[in-house]
């Protein structure tokens, strides 16, 4: 590779090299690109890691080199590991571990490396098999956290949540604040407990803990004025010498745009939309992983429909639990939304939100979503599922104040009221005055001399000085 380039075409001179190795699930992958992409653009060469399972397109990211880390252990340890992602994550560094596939892979790279040689191997938090077969050549890390800053502090927190009674979970006790982390409540924790492998649901929350601890440097895709205590927090916990970095809205620091996407996306819904009144659309996504029952399922679709409200439903195939398939309607729902409600496999989700059509997203509230309706001040309607999403979605109603929770048993009603209330009257207006002002906000960090800004130029300086 001759030359980076500064994100308009032009070249920049190599300054320095890094290895990255994404997670191979879209909420992870595309981070690590869109930070790959940031720092190519002031001059760092990158050179990505990949598994064969879910393996990005080299041909739509022609300013890194890639580099498959093949094995056979990995592919079948991940496709006998069940639909869940935890165990999916767990048997992936199991068989890193094993097989020496990424030491090799990352022994191929330094040695075949145009000079400078690499200066680090960026990880995402939860592949500490990776990181430990950096250490083994001597090559450090730096961690990438794809989530917010909260939950970061939240899962370096366990021990101190057991030790203050909020774990494990009592029924009883589920709106519990968590007054050392407000807003949180009970309800809003992964309890290993209640997870069908306590052990393996322990050593999750394990991993990111100690990928940080063993690293040079942590990366989160956040802006300093989004989580400011957040990250006080964090920094005061890790020290001077592992720097925590707020990198965010990485989506917005790179050209990349949806070019990582595993899925095909259906553009044809930007047309619909062009139709569409300003702020009128209800935009629906629960991600690329969530599962809902085939009842929920039903819900919401007759809530989509009686709300009467435009929408635009990404029903992907495999959303409805049991299924890998596209789900079945309802009987009468395509009669009775007509024109008015589109359905599409999946949507190039940044440039939906920004479309002028759009005034609401349901959401799972998945990070990058998330970040990328911050960016566009769309309100949200969150329903979270699992993972971080709780976290986000108490602090999107609580703190930020730019969305709603739907809490409970999904019922047409219900939802049928949660979107007008988003999207209609005194209150929506508010909730979206408070939008558009945290918007503000993301564009001034992205400005030159923003905090994200300086924050990729630190992150730079110090990778070039390891």
């Amino acid at each position: 590779m001759a030359g980076a380039g500064d994100g308009d075409g032009r070249a920049v001179p190599v300054r320095g090299r890094v290895v990255l190795f994404p997670l191979p699930f879209q909420g992870h992958l595309s981070p690590m690109l869109q930070l790959a992409g940031a720092l190519h653009a002031r001059g760092v060469a990158a050179t990505v890691l990949h598994t064969d399972y879910n393996a990005p397109d080299p041909a739509a990211h022609p300013e890194f080199a890639f580099v498959a880390v093949p094995s056979g252990a990995v592919s079948a340890a991940l496709a006998a590991a069940p639909g869940d992602g935890i165990a999916k994550i767990m048997a992936l560094n199991a068989a890193i571990e094993a097989s020496g596939c990424a030491r090799d892979a990352l022994a191929s790279v330094i040695s075949g490396s145009a000079p400078p040689r690499p200066a680090c191997l960026v990880i995402d938090a939860a592949l500490p098999g990776a990181q430990k077969a950096a250490a083994e050549l001597g090559l450090p890390t730096i961690v990438l956290h794809t989530g917010s800053a909260a939950a970061f502090r939240l899962f370096r927190s366990y021990a101190m949540l057991r030790e203050k009674g909020y774990l494990p979970a009592k029924e009883s006790e589920l709106n519990r604040p968590i007054k050392e982390m407000p807003p949180l409540r009970v309800s809003d924790l992964f309890d290993p407990s209640k997870y069908f492998n306590e052990e393996m649901g322990n050593k999750i929350l394990a991993l990111s803990t100690e990928t940080t601890t063993n690293s040079s440097g942590a990366v989160v895709n956040t802006f300093e004025a989004l989580e400011t205590p957040e990250l006080q927090s964090v920094r005061d916990e890790l020290g001077a010498t592992i720097p925590v970095f707020a990198i965010g809205p990485l989506h917005k620091l790179s050209n990349n745009g949806d070019r990582s996407s595993l899925l095909e996306q259906d553009r044809s819904c930007i047309e619909w939309l062009d139709t569409k009144e300003p702020g009128s659309v209800l935009y629906v996504s629960f991600g690329s992983v969530v599962r809902v029952n085939q009842d929920d399922f039903t819900e919401v679709a007759w809530g989509l429909a009686n709300s009467g409200r435009p929408f635009l439903w990404v029903v992907r195939p495999g959303l409805v639990a049991g299924s890998s398939g596209k789900p079945d309607l309802p009987d009468g729902f395509r009669e009775a939304v007509e024109d008015r409600g589109k359905m599409v496999d999946w949507a190039p989700q940044a440039e939906v939100l920004a479309h002028h059509a759009v005034g609401g997203f349901w959401t799972h509230n998945g990070w990058n979503s998330t970040l990328e309706s911050i960016f566009e001040g769309v309100l949200m309607l969150s329903r979270p599922s699992f993972g971080d999403q709780p976290v986000t979605a108490r602090y999107v109603q609580e703190t930020w104040r730019t969305g709603f929770l739907v809490e409970g048993k999904v019922e047409r009603g219900k939802i049928e009221k949660a979107i007008r209330r988003l999207m209609e009257g005194e209150e929506a207006a508010e909730v979206k005055e408070r939008a558009d002002e945290l918007k503000k906000q993301m564009l001034m960090c992205l400005e030159d001399g923003g905090s994200t800004q300086q924050a990729v130029d630190k992150l730079v300086d110090h990778i070039l000085s390891l």
